[in-house]
This record gives C-alpha cells, sequence and structure tokens, in this order.
C-alpha cells in the first residue's frame, strides 16, 4: 500500500486536486506519522511483549482552517493508505456520544473512577484514532475530554489525529466552565502537531457550482435543492440520508438545542424549531459559532400575527450574518415577500437586505467568523 504523500501527489499529476503548499505540508508530516505508527510492532507480537507494556504513542496531528481547504481529504487519503489494522475513523459527535454511554455502565458499576476503563475499553483495538471535525458544543464534553485524552494518549499508547475548523484556543469558546476545559488545550499543544490549512481555495465551495442558496416554493423540488446542498458540502452519501447523526448543541443557561442533522459544520433546522418556539440570541448565536453552514427548511410567508416569528427570524439572520454563517433554505416565497407587514416589518427590510447579500457570491467566499476576524 502507497502512503498518503505518494497517493497525494498522484492525484496532484492527474489533475484531480490542485497544487497547494499547506497541503503538500501537510501531507508529508502525515506520511511521517504514518511511517511511525507501521514501524509499531504487532499488538501480541515478540517485540511487543518486549517493550513491557503498551508502547508510547507518537505525536498525533491537528490541522484546522477553514471551510473547504482539504482537511477531510487529506484525512481520508491518511486512513485509507495507513498500513495498520487498529484504527479507527469516526466522527467526533459519534464518539462523543459513544464515550457518555459507556461512562454511563461504568457508573452502575460503583467502581470508582470512570474514566480509565472507559478509555481502555475505547483502545482494545485502536492504535490511531483519528476525528474529523472536532467540535465542543456542550458542557458534558468539554468536563471528561481532558482527562479522558490523557488517558487515551498516555496510558493507552493511541495516536490522535484530527480536524477541526477552529485552532485549539478557540475550542469550546465562551462556553460554560471552560476553566474546566483548558488542559485539553495544553494536551493538544504537547502531544499533537498543531498545522493551520487556511489557503485562498475552498474548494468545497467548488463543489456546489450554480447550486443556489435560496429555493422557493416550498416542496419536493426546493428539498431535493437543500438536500443536495448537504450531500456536497459534507461528502455524505444519499443513499446514507436516513443515518447522518444528530446532535445535541449547548446554548447556556444549562440548556441544549436538537439539531436533527449535524455533520461536519453542516447544522440542518426546521423554520418551526428556530423560530416558532421560545428563543433568543444566545440560542442563535450559539449555533452561528458552531456551524459554518445552516440550513433552514419550511420558511413560510409570516403575517401580522406572527411577529414573534418575523421577530426571532430576524435575530437569527443577525447571528448567522455576523458570524458570516453560509444559509441555504427553502421558503414560501423570496425574501422580500417574507414579512410584509405587522409590528416590526420596517426593521425586517434589513434582515431582507441581509439575505439577498448572504446569497452572492462574495458572501459565500468568506471564511467562518465573526466579521474581520481571520476565518475559524
Amino acid at each position: 500500500m502507497s502512503g498518503i504523500l505518494a497517493r497525494y501527489n498522484a492525484l496532484v499529476s492527474a489533475d484531480e486536486l490542485r497544487p497547494d503548499t499547506e497541503q503538500a505540508a501537510i501531507a508529508t508530516r502525515l506520511q511521517q506519522l504514518q511511517e511511525e505508527l507501521e514501524a509499531t510492532p504487532k499488538r501480541g507480537s515478540i517485540l511487543w511483549r518486549a517493550l513491557r507494556g503498551k508502547p508510547e504513542s507518537p505525536k498525533g496531528v491537528y490541522m484546522w482552517g477553514g471551510v473547504g481547504r482539504g482537511k477531510s481529504m487529506l484525512m481520508d487519503l491518511f486512513h485509507e493508505t495507513l498500513g495498520i489494522d487498529r484504527k479507527r475513523r469516526v466522527h467526533f459527535h459519534a464518539f462523543m456520544q459513544e464515550v457518555h454511554a459507556l461512562l454511563r455502565e461504568e457508573r452502575k458499576k460503583e467502581s470508582g473512577d470512570p474514566i480509565p476503563p472507559v478509555a481502555a475499553r475505547l483502545a482494545e483495538d485502536i492504535r490511531c484514532l483519528a476525528f474529523d471535525e472536532m467540535v465542543v458544543n456542550n458542557s458534558a464534553d468539554a468536563m471528561i475530554m481532558s482527562r479522558l485524552f490523557r488517558s487515551l494518549i498516555e496510558d493507552e499508547g493511541v495516536c490522535v489525529v484530527a480536524t477541526s475548523n477552529r485552532p485549539p484556543a478557540d475550542l469550546y469558546k465562551d462556553g460554560l466552565n471552560r476553566e474546566h476545559f483548558l488542559p485539553f488545550i495544553d494536551l493538544i499543544a504537547d502531544r499533537l502537531d498543531v498545522l493551520p490549512l487556511n489557503g485562498p481555495t475552498d474548494y468545497r465551495m467548488d463543489r456546489l457550482g450554480d447550486l443556489a442558496s435560496w429555493h422557493t416554493p416550498l416542496g419536493d423540488a426546493a428539498t431535493a435543492q437543500v438536500r443536495e446542498a448537504f450531500f456536497r458540502l459534507t461528502d455524505y452519501k444519499p443513499e446514507d440520508a436516513d443515518h447522518v447523526p444528530s446532535a445535541e448543541l449547548d446554548v447556556g443557561g444549562g440548556r441544549t438545542l436538537h439539531v436533527p442533522k449535524s455533520l461536519k459544520g453542516v447544522g440542518v433546522f426546521s423554520f418551526k424549531r428556530l423560530c416558532g418556539q421560545p428563543r433568543g440570541a444566545p440560542d442563535y448565536l450559539a449555533i452561528a459559532r458552531a456551524y459554518h453552514t445552516v440550513i433552514i427548511v419550511g420558511i413560510p410567508q409570516m403575517t401580522k400575527d406572527d411577529r414573534n416569528e418575523a421577530a426571532r427570524f430576524v435575530t437569527l439572520i443577525d447571528a448567522l450574518y455576523e458570524y458570516r454563517v453560509k444559509l441555504f433554505a427553502t421558503a414560501a416565497s423570496e425574501p422580500k415577500d417574507l414579512y410584509q407587514s405587522g409590528d416590526g416589518s420596517f426593521e425586517f427590510e434589513r434582515t431582507v437586505s441581509r439575505l439577498m447579500e448572504m446569497r452572492s457570491s462574495e458572501y459565500m467566499a468568506l471564511g467562518h467568523g465573526e466579521s474581520g476576524e481571520k476565518p475559524a
């Protein structure tokens, strides 16, 4: 099996990938990591037993950068070409759900600290653990990650490779009880090479082609268009549409928001869930921080009786716009016709203007993050 660097260079030579110096540098570092992992004696062999315990894990890799810069592509190549059996590629949300389930099992035993036995169970058949799109959205994950990953890396010898839209210092930014999460950031700096991938080209946006972001009227045709956008942005296969992971987003104050579809920084919501229930700016800002792309389905035309829904929609769009979140939507009408009369209709005109700007190629090319910030 050829390593990642040979495969990457072959794709560039075949014009399937554009030359990219940052991608090439990361492919070189991942090649080095592959060689270190493949040089480790097989578990149970005479050489492995001679180590008198679990071998120390090589230094892992944390790739971060804006949307569409090639992080997932490099992770795919790394995992496919890594010549060991004890490897696992898993979405971070799914992994943490598994962790919490194992912790519940251990706590029932009432046998002390549940973290070490859970780490041992996770590491039974894993030498290299690869995460795509590491993001921390809730305090339950944040509270355990430092101790869990320290046990996985230092006690169990697991090598971690991860991608994220954010640098380590921005993970769980402004989160509840973040001080308990800070040792995890220190652990990343100590045990993983942090490599930025923020080249000028957003390859994922290239995949959208001429696919529009606002689809009207409501119906099967509009739904099919945003579903196609989701598949292109996440690399998810249409035949697996019934198995897209969900998430529980921490919105502060001990509350969470269920995200029906959450994958690779793309969140899918219904208008009813976001604006038909009592919600405020903290909820919408949490969404804007967590997702680089939001898909909203079922936006209706609103009348004067829907003034609360219209006001929430204004706040939602303000938050998404502030963080330069890409928006795809199915709606009953064009933005200018969504809310023409009623309390707040004058203020709604600003939202219409923002919605029109958010459809532009200039806006779509912006990185995720606050205005003026370097894309996270």
